[in-house]
């Protein structure tokens, strides 16, 4: 398919360095309240990392918090994206406004959260999230969907009583 004639007609005008904050932090900020009221996700952002052979691997994850500390993500220990940062935790992320006709990129190294951290969130999500991330081993290549639907009934076997702890 060619789309070399493709194109968009962009209705806003650029920025200037002087419109900027010069805290990228309160300029995020600004920028993610504008994102909130008009993007349809507006926390979604690309994060790219690099596999063991350095061949970048890219995926989208939601932004869970910001501060002047950095930009939290949650994910699945036992996943390819984990191990890469484990490997190598300069990362990249980007998100893209599209109906604010803008991109955020950030570069940075990514580090574990403290457990409470993680704690706190993973109690807050719905209880078959919970028991997803105790099923999903995101490494490995399930050979067919009936196996993950057996891992979750015993998983749900498991856990009948009460709370599920974090995996």
């Amino acid at each position: 398919m060619d789309l070399t004639f493709k194109r968009q007609g962009y209705q806003n005008e650029g920025l200037t360095k002087e419109q900027l904050s010069p805290d990228p932090f309160l300029e995020f900020e600004a920028w993610f309240k504008e994102a909130n009221e008009s993007e349809p996700i507006p926390n979604a952002m690309s994060l790219a990392t690099v596999n063991h052979s350095g061949a970048p691997m890219l995926r989208t994850v939601l932004l869970k918090l910001f501060d002047a500390n950095g930009f939290v993500f949650f994910t699945n220990y036992k996943s390819r994206k984990a191990d890469q940062i484990a490997e190598n935790p300069n990362v990249a992320v980007l998100f893209n406004w599209v109906t604010l006709e803008r991109q955020v990129s950030i570069n940075g190294v990514a580090e574990k959260v403290e457990t409470s951290e993680s704690l706190k969130y993973f109690l807050g999500r719905p209880r078959g999230s919970q028991l997803g991330a105790w099923v999903s081993d995101q490494r490995s290549v399930l050979s067919s969907r009936k196996i993950l639907e057996i891992k979750l009934d015993e998983i749900k076997r498991k856990f009948a009583d009460g709370k599920i702890p974090l995996p």
